[in-house]
């Protein structure tokens, strides 16, 4: 196999390799104030160290109408308080854009909420497509306590983040773990 782009891609555990001249995002601990249910945990947690609880690898790709940004996201295992490490989450600025995940190790869950309330937990392991319909905030857990939970995404790259209505409202669903 002489093709360097299908070896990248058959190499999900090192998300540098995927995608080599990505953009790197690390999201510590500190950078989920506001978004989880124990509050007290997070503190816990950024006084330990700030850990690094999830990252991003984005291709260089324009913020423009017609481009799509993709990339990889890494959620490392962990818990704050009973709640497993998860992204932000967020809607799209543009709420008429979706979006695709595509786990590539590790199993998690995509959370969906709408604007209305609705919401829907999606489990995804290794191998399994996700799909964000237009106007659905989203965030990704990983449910394992031993392994990452990567993810290939993918989505119009105007869409824009728009992370402070998931700030104020939260997610009606969480995962958890329990004995």
């Amino acid at each position: 196999m002489d093709d360097p782009i299908l070896l990248r891609a058959l190499r999900p555990d090192d998300p540098e390799r995927l995608l080599s001249d990505a953009r790197r995002h690390p999201r510590r601990a500190h950078d989920l104030r506001g978004y989880v249910v124990d509050p007290a945990a997070l503190e816990v947690l950024v006084s330990r160290g700030d850990p690094v609880i999830y990252e991003t690898f984005e291709a260089p790709v324009p913020d423009e109408a017609g481009e799509l940004a993709y990339g990889v996201t890494v959620i490392h295992p962990g818990l704050i308080g009973v709640e497993h490490f998860m992204t932000k989450g967020h809607f799209h600025v543009r709420r008429h854009t979706a979006e695709v995940y595509a786990a590539l190790r590790g199993r998690g869950f995509l959370i969906m909420q709408s604007e209305q309330g609705e919401a829907r937990a999606v489990p995804m392991e290794a191998g399994s497509v996700a799909y964000v319909p237009p106007g659905w905030g989203h965030r990704t857990v990983n449910a394992d306590l031993a392994e990452p939970f990567v993810l290939f995404f993918a989505f119009p790259a105007d869409a824009g983040h728009d992370y402070d209505t998931v700030a104020r409202t939260g997610f009606s669903l969480i995962v958890v773990h329990r004995n």
